[in-house]
């Protein structure tokens, strides 16, 4: 196996993917991780992973720190509208390196979904097919962790507010999409492969439930509909007109289905269940 790259390694999902690799076997001298600020990857430098300088917005960066690369895993940019231009240079410097092979965190549903963050992962694929390197997409629903980080929130108020309806989210946690990116990272057979991942679904209600269960303090689901939840975000969170629009479709798409999982590829890469809701309620709490 030759040297495995991964982008974003100062963000949530890149690093545990770096764990993960070395926790399979994996030695670190055979490892790159790319960040826009390398400096905040000392301690992945200090394990003896390679932090090489690897800014989206700065091509000439890229291709020299994807040299001697055979494989890539693009972790998606966080900046939403930015990031068609920055996975191309991503995608072009990699193949102008010699890249064999790249993997990429896209979201559910990427080709067919009506999310709008799903318009750049869908992009980014068609950008991935046509640059003719074996790839591999991994189509990521929810984290878990979008929910629990407000746990404290939700225990406070007694209530989750949304306009999800009774929405299913296959959501599994960090973890869970790290260790499937591992497995595709350090397995054969999956060029030319598109995973749909994601974990045991739940409703917004379900996890208010659940949160209720865990912490024994009662929470509940207040369902708003979507303009109403706008209105709400405005006033209590403090959100402009754009963003709170923004959120609000996202529930929106979770009341039509969007962020619902029909198969096992999650379960099936990493070799287990999905990491059940309420472990990670305990987890947040502690």
């Amino acid at each position: 196996m030759g040297s495995i790259a991964v982008t974003g390694i100062t963000g949530h999902l890149a690093p545990l993917v770096i764990d993960g690799l070395l926790g399979a076997g994996v030695a670190q001298s055979s490892l790159v991780g790319l960040a826009r600020a390398p400096e905040r990857a000392a301690s992945l430098a200090a394990r003896g992973v390679d932090v090489r300088l690897g800014d989206y917005d700065a091509p000439e960066t890229l291709t020299a720190a994807l040299a001697g690369v055979s494989t890539l895993l693009l972790v998606s940019a966080s900046e939403v509208g930015k990031r068609i231009v920055q996975h191309t240079n991503v995608v072009e410097a990699a193949k102008a390196a010699g890249v064999a092979r790249i993997a990429y965190t896209s979201i559910v549903r990427a080709d067919t979904s009506a999310v709008s963050l799903a318009v750049e992962h869908k992009a980014t694929e068609q950008v991935i097919a046509a640059s003719g390197l074996p790839y591999t997409f991994l189509r990521n629903s929810w984290y878990i962790e979008n929910y629990t980080r407000d746990l404290a929130r939700h225990l406070a108020t007694g209530v989750i507010v949304g306009a999800a309806g009774g929405g299913k989210i296959a959501g599994a946690t960090i973890a869970d999409y790290a260790a499937a990116a591992v497995a595709v990272l350090t397995g054969d057979g999956h060029e030319g492969t598109t995973y749909e991942l994601g974990g045991t679904p739940f409703t917004l209600a379900e996890l208010a439930a659940a949160i209720t269960d865990v912490t024994g303090t009662n929470v509940t689901y207040q369902d708003l509909p979507e303009a109403e939840f706008i209105a709400t975000l405005r006033e209590h969170a403090g959100l402009d007109e754009g963003t709170a629009a923004f959120v609000a479709g996202l529930d929106a798409a979770i009341a039509r289905g969007e962020l619902d999982v029909p198969t096992t590829d999650l379960e099936t890469l990493i070799g287990r269940p999905s990491t059940p809701l309420a472990d990670v309620i305990r987890a947040a709490r502690s």
